[in-house]
């Protein structure tokens, strides 16, 4: 059978295992989960659409390229890409964008390494468009633990992280410690103005690929939900 011939399947991380224990099998160059033969009627929970392609339309592969803080406004906190799609869909997208990262960090090339709780996450890259008061999804980002937390300084700060980001930050950019400090201020600052404002989520990328989008709440509910 070939790989347009697979019998692809929808399964997310709660379900692998039961998955594996009907007969499914795991793509490594696609990282996605597939039917080896035809007529596995156990495996039709999980029937579901082909890999995503290695480009979304509509997205920016460029967009946010490199190692810098990245605050969310707190009038968005916990209302954005996984909180508008299926748990499912999440997996797609994910498994996508560390597949053709080629499993390594976009921004420092670093992998997995279990031995120092180093993983790959995917992180969205948002636009903020100040005129319509938008915030546009424009990229999915493979980044390692490490990078992921210094782009939230934020969290790592509230964590006991500090340093340790701190650190990172440095270790990458090759900054100055007192470039990173003023950096690391601009951000906050920025992100204060950014948080006095209510802001629209745009998430047409989604869209374009064919996942099915949760409406998302109106700035003001996103707000009131950032507060909880």
């Amino acid at each position: 059978m070939t790989t347009s011939e697979r019998i692809w399947l929808e399964v997310s991380y709660d379900e692998q295992n039961a998955a594996k224990a009907a007969g499914a099998r795991w793509d490594r160059t696609l990282r996605s989960w597939y039917a080896p033969r035809p007529g596995m009627t156990e495996l039709q929970p999980w029937v579901g659409r082909a890999p995503l392609p290695d480009v979304l339309d509509g997205e920016d592969r460029n967009f946010g390229d490199g190692l810098f803080v990245d605050l969310i406004p707190d009038s968005c906190w916990f209302t954005n890409v996984r909180s508008c799609v299926s748990q499912r869909d999440w997996d797609r997208l994910r498994r996508m964008v560390y597949r053709r990262a080629r499993d390594r960090c976009e921004i420092c090339g670093a992998g997995r390494d279990p031995d120092v709780d180093k993983w790959l996450e995917a992180h969205e890259r948002w636009e903020y468009n100040e005129t319509t008061q938008t915030q546009r999804l424009k990229r999915i980002i493979c980044l390692c633990s490490f990078c992921h937390e210094v782009t939230h300084f934020g969290l790592a700060i509230v964590r006991g992280h500090e340093e340790r980001a701190l650190r990172h930050l440095l270790y990458v950019t090759n900054w100055s410690g007192r470039r990173a400090r003023r950096h690391i201020d601009d951000a906050f600052r920025l992100w204060e103005e950014r948080s006095r404002r209510d802001w629209a989520l745009e998430l047409g990328v989604l869209l374009q690929a064919g996942i099915a989008v949760h409406e998302p709440p109106d700035p003001y509910e996103r707000r009131r939900i950032g507060r909880w």
